[in-house]
This record gives C-alpha cells, structure tokens and sequence, in this order.
C-alpha cells in the first residue's frame, strides 16, 4: 500500500526545512569564522600598538582554534556525494574473538555515540543484543545530524583491537575484529523496489529495556530478504509499526548500497569492500598493548592517543580519509 500523498508532501516539506537548517548552519560558521578572523586582526594589531608580547599566547591559542574549524569547514565542503547529507545507520557486529570482540563492539559503540555528542548531532537506537558474558553481540542505531553519513562512510569496515585481555586470566594479549557498516537514511524519493514474496516478516518480544509495554508484547520486527540474505531488526520503538517502517527503512537503505556496490564492481571489474571480519581485513587497527596507536591502513593516519580516539576524537581519521578521495577523484 502506498503512502497517501499528504503524507508524502509532509515527508518532502519536512526533507526542504532540514535542508534549508542545514545550509543556515554553514552560513553561520562561515559568519563565524569571519568574526573570529576579525577579532585576532585586532588582537594582533593590539599587541603591536601596545608592544604587549603578553597577548601572544592568547592569539596563538585563537587561531589554532581558527585553523580547526576551517578545515572542519573546509572539509564539509568535499562531501558532494549523493547521500552525504544524510543521517547515517551504523550497524556494528562483534567477529572472531567471543567475549573479547563483544566487549570490543560496545567500546566502538560508546566511541562513535561520543564523537555524535562532540558534534551535537543525536543517537537513536534501533537493536541491541547484549553479549553473552559482557559487551554487546550487535547493534543498530541511527545518528542524526548534518552530513552524519558524509562524515562516517569512512568507517565500514572491519576494526581490529589488540590489548591484554581483561577476560583472561592468563593476562595474554588477545586480537578481537568487529565489523562496522555504514547506510544513509534514505527519503522516500529513493526507488528501490521491495517484492512482498522476497521477504518474510516476523514478530517477536523485544529483550532489551523499554518500558512494560515493549517487554509484554511481541512489537520486535525482523525481517529477512530472501534473494540477498539481508536480516534487518529493529525492537526498540515504542510500537510495531513503527519497528516494521524503521525496519524497512534499514532494508532499503541496505538494498541500495548493495546495488551502488554491484555497479561499482561492473564498471570497475573489482571485487566490493565487503570483507570476513578477521585477520588480514581490517580498516583500522587499535593496539593498546604492547604500546599504543591507532592507525588506518587506507590512509596511514596514525596517532598515539589511542584514548582520545575511544573517546571519540576520530576527526583526524575522517578527515584523512576524506582529503584521500577527494585526491583520486581529482586524478580520476
């Protein structure tokens, strides 16, 4: 059944007001940027009229944070693909490595909601299953803000850890791989196609927290693609219909990327970037012991606050990757 057409208009007036905030929000950090160049002119002469060398450290520490968000800016303005404008659907799944891998997952999960909160964009979770011991075995959610999907496209694939395991008793040093898969929320516009015989529909009770309501009734949602193997879950809205349209929206958005990636591959005569989520296939790797650093092996960023990057500090990742695209781009 389609949707009636108020709707749809709601959904399209809805699309040109994010839009519209969106564009309003990058004059405004033009604007500021431009006041804040301003204000260190005027340091700058201050100092020199009053031959005040006190005011140095002050216009050093200005216009770092100058330099920082222009390059923010500057780089915001390399996200002309498609979809980069869009909120981004992360689903992260814990690989080779049992309870370590589970543990690894929540670490990536808390990293990424933290580096969402820096930016001021939201979280919304739409699955969750816990680990069997600790951690977390999977976990959809959606982050929401301007250029989300931009952003966190270069974070699919697999994140490898090293550290000495807090699981082992034996304190050996362990490897755990969890996989990392990036989609754009998709608007309505988008036609990807879903045959009702394709798919099986099912219903069942949500098991994490959510209220009396969620836990009692059978309002989880999982629905399988039968020609692609895609499972899509979502249990964490407050009804079924709404897990059901979120669920959807998930398949689709994954149905599409799958079909960008079987075009890529035809015109390229490469394999895609779906990779086994162990040795040998990581994006990124993690070593907390023997030493600490993190590295991106696309890129070759590297940095040995290994901390700052858990706690969401992965600009410096994002960025790298985004000035590499846009230098084969230009060579393309």
């Amino acid at each position: 059944m389609e949707a009636p057409d108020f709707w749809n208009d709601a959904e399209r007036a809805n699309g040109k007001m994010k839009e519209l905030k969106d564009l309003q929000k990058v004059v405004d950090q033009a604007d500021g940027l431009s006041s804040q160049y301003n204000d260190i002119m005027d340091l700058i002469e201050m100092g020199n009229e009053d031959e005040d060398a006190s005011v140095i450290p002050e216009i050093r520490e200005e216009l770092d944070d100058f330099k920082e968000k222009l390059e923010e800016l500057r780089l915001s303005t390399l996200l002309t693909g498609e979809y980069d404008s869009c909120n981004a659907i992360i689903s992260l799944n814990a690989g080779a490595g049992g309870t370590e891998s589970c543990d690894w997952c929540s670490m990536l999960y808390r990293m990424y909601t933290r580096w969402a909160d820096k930016k001021g964009f939201t979280v919304e979770v739409m699955n969750l299953v816990d680990g069997d011991e600790a951690g977390i075995k999977s976990v959809d959610f959606q982050i929401n803000g301007m250029n989300a999907y931009g952003f966190l496209r270069s974070e699919h694939g697999v994140h490898r850890l090293v550290r000495i395991s807090p699981f082992n008793a034996q304190g050996k040093r362990q490897t755990s791989f969890v996989s990392c898969e990036v989609m754009p929320e998709l608007n309505t516009d988008i036609d990807i196609e879903i045959n009702p015989d394709d798919i099986r529909i099912d219903t069942y009770r949500s098991s994490g927290a959510g209220g009396q309501h969620i836990n009692k009734t059978s309002s989880a949602i999982r629905i399988t693609h039968f020609p692609t193997g895609i499972v899509v879950t979502c249990q964490n809205e407050r009804s079924q219909f709404q897990n059901k349209d979120k669920a959807f929206e998930m398949l689709r958005a994954k149905l599409y990327l799958r079909k960008k990636e079987e075009e890529a591959e035809k015109l390229n005569g490469i394999r895609g970037d779906t990779k086994e989520i162990a040795w040998g296939s990581q994006i990124r790797s993690y070593v907390l012991q023997p030493y600490t650093m993190v590295k991106d092996t696309r890129t070759e960023e590297e940095t040995s606050d290994t901390q700052g990057v858990l706690d969401g500090n992965i600009d410096r990742f994002i960025n790298a990757y985004l000035k590499m695209v846009a230098n084969r781009s230009k060579e393309q």
